[in-house]
């Protein structure tokens, strides 16, 4: 009990001292899943019944082929929609043929689906969405990233995937969400296994343009294998291949200005493995980059206060390298899957 007071009081100390803050913005300045300033007005506007402010922002993505943020901004939209859909229902009114607003129908449809308990029955009767949504724009690829999402849901074989896939790249080869589904659908999880996962992600990051997101997909394949569940155990390869992910995201992440919101999420991921790993002073650093920009994804799989459990991470990497607790090289880390994994 003395040792673990010590251990409590250091900790609060640390945590109230400027110099303890590791360079790390305070709690209550960091937010989850902060909007940019692009898509901040739209959802403003969303939130008072207006649509206008969302068909503009995506269609100046699809006229200037940003389909990355395009993806992204069609995603926190429709998150939003869920609850409170009356100014796309307006928009849909006012031009039913719109590809922007055809989109968002689509991904919301797909979305609802998904949470149903009926939900392969309810996303084949969505496939026709998706189609006109793709129909509406051929250039776009983020109606294909929906369609993969879709067959992983209905038990699509692999060659109807793979069909998908090939409509997917063909619009955009180096599209971080296809490539994401695609991952997903090869998941240990789903219709592939970890092998498989990492052997696509491995190749498609090895294959990618500099600076592509892209280059996180190992990570994500390693992410997908600490969390398999509790008491789960990684061979001396595995281990390998998921540092060897981190590594190349820490490439990655450096080559974003620190607090940059768009790696943000790629940053929490990393900062997630490499707590799992027990790479602390790495992943403080990666805290560093965050700044406030916390994201669900991926705390969100672990706990049903990602805001929490990332600020919990976060002292955690802060106290453990103040103390000087660093795991002294790989092969110590492979013993543990780390109390986040």
């Amino acid at each position: 009990m003395p040792f673990l007071r010590a251990l409590l009081r250091t900790a609060g100390l640390f945590r109230r001292s400027p110099q303890g803050s590791a360079g790390l913005p305070a709690d209550d300045t960091v937010l989850l899943d902060a909007p940019d300033e692009r898509l901040s007005p739209a959802l403003v506007a969303a939130a008072l019944g207006e649509y206008g402010p969302a068909a503009k922002l995506l269609a100046t993505t699809r006229d200037c082929a940003e389909w990355e943020n395009r993806d992204r901004y069609l995603v926190r939209l429709v998150a939003f929609a869920r609850s409170r859909d009356g100014w796309l229902t307006d928009w849909l009114a006012a031009a039913p043929h719109d590809p922007d607003a055809l989109l968002v129908k689509a991904q919301l449809a797909v979305r609802r689906a998904w949470e149903s308990p009926a939900r392969s029955e309810q996303l084949r009767e969505v496939g026709p969405l998706i189609t006109a949504a793709a129909e509406s724009d051929p250039r776009d690829p983020v109606p294909w990233r929906i369609a993969l999402d879709h067959a992983r849901g209905t038990h699509a074989t692999h060659t109807v995937f793979e069909a998908l896939w090939e409509q997917a790249v063909r619009r955009s080869s180096h599209h971080y969400g296809c490539h994401v589904s695609a991952l997903r659908y090869l998941s240990a999880a789903w219709y592939g296994s970890h092998r498989e996962c990492f052997d696509f992600a491995e190749r498609a990051a090895e294959d990618s343009l500099p600076g592509s997101l892209v280059q996180a997909l190992p990570l994500r394949a390693a992410f997908a294998l600490l969390v398999e569940g509790p008491g789960a155990r990684t061979t001396s390869v595995q281990e390998e291949r998921i540092d060897t992910a981190a590594d190349l995201a820490i490439t990655l992440s450096a080559s974003f200005a620190p607090g940059d919101p768009w790696p943000a999420e790629v940053r929490n991921l990393l900062a997630f493995v490499l707590v799992a790993r027990g790479r602390w002073a790495e992943a403080l650093e990666q805290f560093r980059r965050i700044g406030p920009h916390a994201a669900s994804f991926p705390w969100s799989s672990v706990s049903e206060d990602p805001l929490g459990r990332f600020l919990e991470a976060r002292d955690d990497a802060r106290l453990r390298v103040a103390c000087g607790t660093l795991l002294p090289d790989r092969a110590d880390r492979g013993r543990t899957r780390g109390h986040y994994a």
